[in-house]
């Protein structure tokens, strides 16, 4: 019997017929209308903007792994029977026809079914390949959480202009113009550190807003040359560089270069592109030298002496920086942090230590000393960073607190009196104060966040376990809590002077006195009383420790009211060995301070008048007198000291 499209069946033929697909059926199943289901072939889909990049040269992993770039830029690490199956779809071939090719080049049988199989479970989650049924190309797959990965990305220049860029100045990788390159920055070097003084043009600038403005659009086209340098050492390679764009590192704006095609080429191409960034910096720097002796100008020497910085960061391999991929490219190992917890479980014996152990083994020997030695040299200096960070929690408080204030008053009072300029540089010294204070709070919420979470994860179903950990936890900001209140903790940082007066406009330049304490009935307090009877500066009126480290050159000036108490009395000089040792080691006394550290003759008992001299110095009082008041002349005879 033959069904055709929607007639009646003919009763009398009960035998198997071809069925929809060529798949025979019976009269019962037609009777009953429970005709088998054929799945249609699956031609699967490759998600928009996939790139595969090959075989990954120079890995570290006992197995080759292969790297393919999804269009949001999240790099997947695949096997190679994977990679055959995605670089085999096309959007036009059946998993049938992807099972003829992928076996032919795998060496092994797969059938269609495999493939299936193999793009359903495997590539889709990743999302290299479409789900069935979906129009679209956009995948939503998932995305690695890096904790200091670049956020926000926009990009600036697109890859046919960065290529187009990168061309002209793939020359410079040259390895003759390397060597020369280098050793000019040497010479530069030695004559900017060693003759003519590289903190000289640094300290002019920051005398003159306008040309920190300069200096500062100097540094932004440096670190948009240094990303040319990464793009042009790519293609110098052989690779093909992406786009060079900005993103938010934190919350620091930052800049990138898309080279992802170098993990195609040799490790030496790949370190090479690495190190194009700050090579390309000091390129640079020669550069900026080179204006200098063309215009006199020192400010681009400023901008030399702040490049040196910009390289020494980049070269941190703690964060995701040139030199975090620079260890990675020589342990061949793209992510270092995704090694943190293996490392670290291979450690601890049971199940999941092995687990670890097996995953760890899967590193190459070399590969695993370098990954190992880094995770236990950065671990401890997280926990230790976190800490420390802890711990003085409320000085950092203060003091942040403190300065947000003094700088945004006088970056608006600047704009209120009318200099522009002036409050343009103060919105840099904001953002200079603002950006680091966001990032603590940004890296403390995401931390604590991610401990939250492993600890729920690592509990569930373990109620003594969490119930142990939280009382560890109540313990832990219950010591915490006592030291921040108590005093354990240190203090706040006593306020200074502004470095960069220009960055903070508004802000008193002066050397802040310590202020003197007084009784009800006008007379100095009891502290001030113990001073003028504690000759070396030791006892409970002696200058706080945060005045005691200032510099002899800050604390030579005192007022005509100190020196002439001081100078009135021969008792006085020697009673009073504050004033006499206060350039040296502290900070000026104030006039207060000077008084009340010269004592009565007319006291009674107090040791003052004649016998005072006599008595053997102590070891402040032997220090000399600084040679301002040394050469200080003696006050007249109708000065307020004399009365």
């Amino acid at each position: 019997m033959t069904v055709l499209g929607d007639g009646p069946p003919t009763l009398y033929d009960p035998g198997p017929v071809p069925g929809p697909g060529g798949w025979p059926v019976t009269y019962e199943q037609v009777a009953t209308g429970s005709l088998p289901v054929v799945e249609a072939p699956l031609v699967p889909r490759l998600s928009a903007g996939l790139r595969l990049h090959g075989e990954y040269q120079g890995s570290g992993f006992t197995e080759p792994k292969y790297i393919a770039r999804r269009g949001d830029g999240q790099v997947v690490q695949l096997s190679r029977l994977l990679y055959l199956v995605a670089s085999s779809v096309d959007g036009v071939r059946d998993t049938e026809s992807i099972a003829h090719r992928v076996s032919a080049r795998f060496g092994r049988e797969v059938s269609g079914e495999n493939i299936r199989y193999l793009v359903e479970k495997k590539l889709e989650p990743l999302g290299v390949t479409v789900p069935e049924g979906q129009e679209s190309d956009e995948v939503d797959a998932p995305r690695s959480d890096l904790l200091l990965a670049l956020k926000g990305h926009r990009v600036i220049f697109n890859e046919r202009r960065a290529a187009r860029v990168a061309g002209m100045f793939a020359w410079l990788h040259r390895p003759v113009v390397v060597a020369v390159v280098l050793l000019s920055a040497v010479a530069m070097d030695v004559w900017l550190f060693g003759f003519y003084g590289a903190i000289e043009p640094v300290l002019e600038v920051l005398d003159q807003p306008v040309l920190i403005l300069v200096v500062f659009l100097l540094t932004v086209a440096s670190l948009v040359f240094h990303e040319f340098g990464h793009a042009s050492a790519c293609r110098y390679g052989g690779a093909r560089p992406g786009c060079i764009g900005c993103g938010i590192f934190l919350i620091w704006p930052s800049m990138y270069t898309d080279v992802t095609d170098v993990y195609r080429i040799g490790r030496g191409g790949r370190i090479r592109t690495d190190l194009g960034g700050v090579y390309f910096n000091v390129v640079f720097m020669l550069g900026m030298a080179g204006l200098y002796f063309a215009t006199g100008e020192p400010f681009f020497l400023a901008a030399v002496y702040l490049g040196h910085f910009e390289i020494l960061e980049q070269l941190m391999p703690a964060v995701r920086l040139d030199g975090y991929y620079i260890l990675g490219d020589l342990a061949g190992v793209p992510d270092l942090y995704g090694k943190i917890k293996p490392i670290l479980l291979s450690l601890v014996p049971g199940r999941k230590g092995r687990a670890a152990r097996r995953e760890v083994a899967g590193l190459k020997k070399s590969a695993r000393i370098i990954v190992a030695t880094w995770v236990l040299t950065m671990v401890p200096l997280i926990i230790g960073e976190l800490g420390y960070g802890l711990w003085n929690l409320p000085r950092i408080i203060a003091t942040m607190t403190r300065s947000m204030v003094e700088q945004f008053s006088g970056t608006g009072s600047a704009f209120a009196d009318g200099k522009l300029v002036d409050g343009l540089v103060g919105v840099l010294g904001c953002l200079m104060l603002l950006i680091p204070m966001g990032g603590v709070v940004y890296l403390t919420v995401k931390i604590g966040g991610r401990i939250v979470r492993a600890a729920k994860k690592s509990t569930a179903g373990r109620p003594r376990l969490r119930v142990a950990l939280c009382a560890l936890l109540l313990a832990g900001l219950t010591g915490l809590s006592y030291a921040w209140t108590s005093g354990l903790t240190p203090q706040p940082l006593p306020k200074k002077p502004p470095i960069a007066p220009i960055l903070q406009p508004g802000v008193s330049t002066e050397e802040p006195q310590p202020r003197q304490a007084t009784t009800p009935d006008g007379n100095a307090s009891s502290s001030d009383q113990d001073a003028s009877d504690d000759p070396a500066g030791t006892g409970p009126g002696a200058v706080p420790p945060s005045a005691a480290g200032r510099s002899t050159g800050s604390g030579a000036p005192t007022s005509a009211s100190t020196d002439a108490s001081v100078s009135a009395s021969p008792a006085s000089s020697a009673t009073a060995p504050g004033s006499a040792t206060g350039g040296s080691s502290r900070g000026p006394a104030s006039p207060t301070q000077g008084t009340s550290a010269a004592p009565e003759p007319s006291s009674p008992g107090t040791g003052a008048g004649p016998s005072t001299p006599a008595s053997p110095p102590t070891p402040s009082e032997s220090i000399p007198p600084s040679p301002i008041e040394a050469s200080s002349p003696p006050p007249a005879s109708g000065s307020p000291g004399a009365s």
